[in-house]
Order: C-alpha cells, then sequence, then structure tokens
C-alpha cells in the first residue's frame, strides 16, 4: 500500500512538475519594432540659429516609417525672416534603443527641392540626432540651403499627438 501511494505522489508530482514546465505565460508579447515606437505627429518648438539669430516656431514633424529600424522626417517650411524655407524631407535615420530612449542618429543627407519661386535648390542635412522618450522627441541638426553663406543649426522638441 505505502508503494501505491508513493506512486501515486510521483505521479501527481511529475505532472505538477511538466504541466508548470510546459506552460508558458502569453503575456510576454513581442516588442514592436524600432520604427513603429516612434512614427507620428510631434508638436512643439522649433528653433533655428544662423547668423546668431534665433527664429521660433511651433510646427508640427511627422515621422514615417522607413524600414523596422529606421525612419524619414521632414523638416517643416518655415519664415526665417527675409528667407522662407520649404518642407525639406531627411531620410534614412537609423535608430537603436538604449533602456526606454530611442535614439537615431544620420550623419548626412543631401536632397533637392523646389522653392516658392520655382526654382530648384539643394540641401544638405547633417549631424541629425532625434532622442525619442515615451511620447517627447529631441531632433537636432545642421542645415546648408542653396548658396547660403551660413549654416542653420535646428532644434525641435515636441510631443506625440
Amino acid at each position: 500500500m505505502k508503494i501505491k501511494s508513493f506512486l501515486t505522489m510521483m505521479v501527481a508530482v511529475a505532472t505538477f512538475v511538466l504541466g508548470m514546465s510546459s506552460c508558458s505565460s502569453n503575456d510576454d508579447e513581442p516588442e514592436a519594432p524600432l520604427a513603429a515606437q516612434v512614427v507620428g505627429s510631434y508638436t512643439g518648438e522649433e528653433i533655428l540659429t544662423v547668423s546668431g539669430e534665433n527664429f521660433n516656431a511651433n510646427p508640427t514633424y511627422l515621422f514615417v516609417k522607413n524600414t523596422d529600424t529606421s525612419v524619414d522626417f521632414t523638416i517643416p517650411a518655415s519664415d526665417g525672416g527675409a528667407m522662407v524655407l520649404p518642407s525639406l524631407p531627411v531620410k534614412g535615420i537609423s535608430l537603436t534603443k538604449n533602456g526606454n530612449t530611442i535614439t537615431g542618429r544620420l550623419a548626412s543627407y543631401t536632397g533637392t527641392v523646389t522653392n516658392v519661386s520655382g526654382a530648384e535648390k539643394s540641401y544638405t542635412v547633417s549631424d541629425v540626432t532625434a532622442i525619442f522618450n515615451d511620447n517627447m522627441v529631441v531632433v537636432t541638426y545642421t542645415l546648408k540651403y542653396g548658396n547660403m553663406p551660413f549654416d542653420f543649426v535646428g532644434q525641435f522638441t515636441g510631443i506625440k499627438k
């Protein structure tokens, strides 16, 4: 009788152990790709500095997916005093994650746009950094537009809509 009781107990323990180890929690959802975590519209304040003068604006930056680990965004059009800058696309910002912070970096991007006069202008955006944390983003960059002798330095701080 003791052996039967012992065997019954062993089967119960084995069933319990195997049952617990073979079942995993489905609560652990896979993390969304980095780009999916940051895409969207961000509204905030932008400061453009050129030749020691600051121009403030309240634009909306739109980040769109390029790949699972990169995004594109557009620097919104702005009126920098006597100069009007058209919207400037910036593509291929690579994303990395450290803790809750996602950082986007791009050494340089060159493109062309048509300005309000219909002329085609080249531009280069360099030293791009976008830091995403929760629903906030801080973007910094340097912009060389057309034949301007001075670079624009931009900083945007925004909150996701």
